[in-house]
């Protein structure tokens, strides 16, 4: 087992990339980069007061790219032994000699890679013991049985952990950073039998400090299944649809997914043909972000090494950018935006970083406030958007809007549109908060269809 103190220290990974790229090289190979993840996650999880799991795993893993042309290969191992370099760049040279060309295959463009990594506050030293762990998740599980209406645990959890990444490359780029994430979580139960209801709160942050209190994310989860209790149907109709801020990201993710460049450079997106088009209402922004402090998906550079910045998708309506690599910024004759993804056994691709949609000006009540007849959503289902085409057709729960007040709940539902639709009426809120990788505030939709009895 890795001792706590050499699990910060990246300097052994690093070492050992660089003596991949290097037997690449030596092997044959024109290009390579080599990339080590290490990850270590510890995590309780509770039930009626007893430890139900107890649960700690560590690895590192190393992948190597090799390019001979426009010729590539991934191997990836998780055998750091340095006698096993020559070996692994063999194979996978000989792997690369024998893969059909892409021409848009490649490093990243040199004079993009980053220089200056800058201090993102990413790292808290002080990781919790079992203990502290267990007395957490005891804590937040007390909490929401506490609250009048709730019959049962569905399980709480703490978990505390480490990923952090090393990449080397042939043609001058080596860089490392590294992370801590602290999480608790509450699964609530409301009512018995046929009738019971369940909802969930957690929080998920890279300091312990900035954790939320486990007695308000342990009542947050009862007091929301509570809520739930006894919902109606309601019949089919066309209302505006408001959805809560923790269901709001998911559209975000929704532009997200639309924005892709692999799925425009397929011609799989529904938005493939509207860069520069006026999609949302004048002052909407949706800003992907790397370089938020202490954010849970930042990172000093990408996949690749290229430096990360803040990037505008949406600014004031208009859509401004893709979501790029290399590979398909190449394939579309533009310049990656510094978004390559990428895991130890597979090639980049494209995906955002810290995404978010800004607030508005009206607070969620206002936002209500002159809807006679509507849906406020609290939970969605399933997938249910089409990217290629754009139609929007979701399960969901939530309350019933009328005069501008929430009243009774709703469920077995099904909220329809169209995206484009949906993203022309959008109206945000001003409760903005940061707590999840991709984050908006409360959103108000126009005219969309309810699916009832």
């Amino acid at each position: 087992m890795t001792s706590a103190s050499s699990l910060f220290d990246l300097a052994p990974l690093t070492d050992r990339a660089e003596r991949l790229v290097k037997a690449a090289r030596t092997a044959g190979a024109d290009a390579a980069d080599a990339m080590v993840l290490r990850t270590m996650s510890l995590g309780i999880e509770v039930r009626d007061g007893r430890v139900e799991e107890s649960e700690r795993a560590e690895g590192d893993d190393l992948g190597l790219r090799v390019l001979i042309g426009h010729r590539q290969a991934m191997v990836s191992t998780n055998d750091l032994a340095d006698n096993g370099a020559a070996a692994l760049a063999d194979r996978a040279v000989a792997m690369a000699r024998a893969t059909p060309e892409d021409k848009y295959a490649g490093l990243a463009d040199a004079n993009l890679l980053a220089r200056n990594f800058p201090d993102l506050d990413l790292i808290d030293p002080n990781l919790p013991t079992v203990g502290e762990l267990e007395a957490h998740a005891r804590a937040v599980e007390q909490a929401a049985l506490s609250v009048k209406g709730i019959s049962k645990s569905g399980g709480a959890s703490a978990s505390a952990g480490i990923g952090g990444m090393v990449l080397v490359t042939s043609h001058g780029f080596r860089g490392t950073y590294l992370g801590s994430n602290h999480g608790l979580s509450m699964t609530a139960i409301a009512g018995d039998g046929t009738g019971m209801e369940r909802d969930y709160d957690y929080s998920s942050v890279r300091h312990a400090a900035d954790l939320e209190n486990p007695e308000i994310i342990g009542r947050n989860a009862g007091e929301r299944a509570v809520a739930r209790l006894n919902p109606r149907k309601v019949s089919t109709r066309k209302v505006p649809v408001v959805f809560d801020a923790r269901s709001a990201s998911s559209l975000v993710s929704h532009l997200a997914s639309a924005v892709n460049g692999a799925s425009v450079a397929r011609k799989t997106s529904f938005l493939r043909d509207k860069m520069g088009a006026k999609l949302f209402a004048d002052g909407i922004h949706i800003i992907d972000d790397p370089l938020r402090k202490r954010g849970l998906r930042s990172h000093p550079f990408d996949g690749e090494g290229v430096g990360c910045k803040k990037l505008a998708l949406v600014e004031d309506g208009v859509l401004r950018s893709w979501l790029l690599d290399s590979a398909t910024a190449r394939e579309l004759g533009l310049v990656t935006t510094g978004n390559a993804n990428r895991a130890g056994s597979s090639v980049t691709s494209p995906g955002p970083s810290n995404l978010h949609l800004e607030a508005g000006k009206l607070s969620p009540d206002a936002l209500i406030a002159d809807i006679a007849d509507g849906f406020y959503v609290t939970d969605l289902i399933g997938i249910g958007a089409n990217m290629v085409t754009g139609d929007y057709s979701r399960g969901a729960s939530g309350f019933w809007i009328e005069n501008g007040k929430r009243t009774y709940p709703v469920s077995e539902v099904t909220i329809a549109g169209h995206l484009l639709d949906m993203f022309r009426t959008l109206t945000p809120a001003n409760d903005l908060e940061f707590r999840y990788g991709t984050n908006a505030p409360t959103l108000r939709v126009e005219g969309l269809t309810i699916a009832g009895q």
